[in-house]
């Protein structure tokens, strides 16, 4: 069937489909408002990052979106992170497609969603990679800009369901849709941050950025104290103290890291979660 009606019935078919497909948050955001959300400003003018999680780049440094020709909105997926469930954002190395499970199943719920947008409308996907140097966005700023929550004092996304504890992917597309953000939700208000205090490399103890050097009010960490780097130094030791584990798959031995998730843990919101 095609679907009918106005780009707001759309929408919301578009966001049914998703949760109907897997996700458990959905949400669309207008790319013209995600080429000025704060990571995408910072990252032109905000020190070159060679942390965990990047890759080379041919532009002048790494973190730059290239954004797909003819993208107007995107459309914003989540899954719930339960604490019982920790390896779901284990990172199995040799595991091909995913290297995670929580990412596995984003990707499927993506791809479902894309065959079903492109065989049943005239909607064009632009299904997009993790990592910015391969064709990404900033997911975090994707999912404020499309209601699925805010930017906790974590530099985390809180959502009121999961807290801090989902993971999220975006898929582009060529049709112009409403958004559905942003929430008016800030659980961090008089919150005594215990996610500052759990981290084992002090990452939120010093301010990093200032709004006088950088002319913008929305700074990282939410009040310019998230120091990536201090947080990549923690990366690095868990990934020296990777894991083997036995694969069920053709490859036998793999190895698995389990990237630090303290801050996370520590956030009482969506704490049934």
């Amino acid at each position: 069937m095609n679907m009918a009606g106005n780009d707001r019935v759309k929408g919301e078919n578009i966001i049914a489909q998703a949760r109907g497909f897997g996700a458990d948050i959905a949400g669309i955001a207008r790319v013209a408002d995600l080429k000025d959300s704060p990571s995408h400003w910072f990252s032109e003018i905000m020190p070159d990052f060679e942390g965990v999680g990047t890759h080379p780049s041919d532009r002048k440094k790494r973190g730059i979106v290239q954004w797909p020709k003819g993208a107007k909105s995107a459309i914003v997926i989540g899954v719930g992170h339960p604490r019982s469930q920790p390896e779901i954002d284990w990172w199995i190395d040799s595991s091909g497609k995913g290297n995670t499970p929580g990412n596995q199943r984003l990707m499927d719920v993506i791809g479902k969603l894309a065959d079903w947008l492109e065989h049943k409308t005239d909607i064009r996907c632009f299904k997009l990679p993790y990592n910015i140097e391969k064709g990404g966005i900033y997911l975090k700023d994707a999912a404020v800009l499309a209601g699925l929550g805010c930017i906790g004092m974590n530099n985390l996304v809180i959502t009121p369901q999961y807290g801090p504890r989902q993971r999220i992917r975006v898929m582009l597309v060529n049709a112009e849709l409403p958004s559905t953000g942003s929430m008016d939700f800030d659980p961090c208000t008089g919150c005594e941050m215990p996610c500052h205090k759990v981290c084992p490399q002090q990452a939120f103890n010093h301010p990093v950025y200032s709004q006088a050097a950088y002319g913008r009010e929305t700074l990282p960490g939410r009040t310019g104290v998230y120091d990536r780097f201090r947080c990549n130094e923690q990366m690095l030791i868990d990934e020296a103290n990777v894991e083997a584990m036995d694969s069920d798959k053709k490859e036998g031995v793999v190895q698995r890291v389990k990237y630090c998730r303290r801050c996370e843990m520590a956030c009482p919101v969506g704490n049934g979660s």
